[in-house]
């Protein structure tokens, strides 16, 4: 049996990467006619062994900023394509995170890029893609660059 997908979740941080997983989600909900969501998360872990000061608001809030005109973006090349996308910026463990809207959503397919901004996140916070393909429950879509 070919599997149906009605929910899609695309993971973008800003990076190429996350724009090939973009246009792949777009390309699939085309495909199945499914419904498609968006997530950026601001990884608040970076910020852990900051001291807290203005510094980590402003940086908090420059990521946060980012993540608004990220999803924004997306959001206008869907609707280039006639879909419709939801979108969630959210905060905390970018894993975590990703497979909490995916259960809420009760998503079916989740798209994430094989690695973030830069490979220096890979030592920094871990790899999300090895993350969410580990510890969810759904089928993932890796994309590499």
């Amino acid at each position: 049996m070919i599997p149906v997908f009605t929910n899609i979740l695309v993971a973008i941080d800003g990076s190429e990467v996350s724009d090939r997983a973009l246009a792949r989600a777009v390309d699939e909900a085309r495909i199945w006619n499914a419904k498609i969501h968006a997530v950026y998360v601001v990884e608040t872990g970076l910020f852990s062994s900051l001291p807290t000061d203005n510094t980590v608001e402003i940086m908090y809030r420059v990521l946060e900023k980012e993540g608004q005109e990220k999803l924004a973006q997306a959001k206008a090349i869907a609707a280039t394509q006639g879909l419709t996308l939801i979108t969630h910026l959210k905060q905390g463990h970018a894993g975590t995170e990703i497979l909490a809207i995916a259960e809420k959503e009760k998503i079916d397919l989740v798209i994430v890029g094989s690695h973030g901004k830069s490979n220096a996140d890979k030592l920094l916070i871990g790899s999300v893609s090895s993350f969410v393909v580990s510890h969810g429950k759904t089928a993932t879509l890796v994309v590499r660059s």
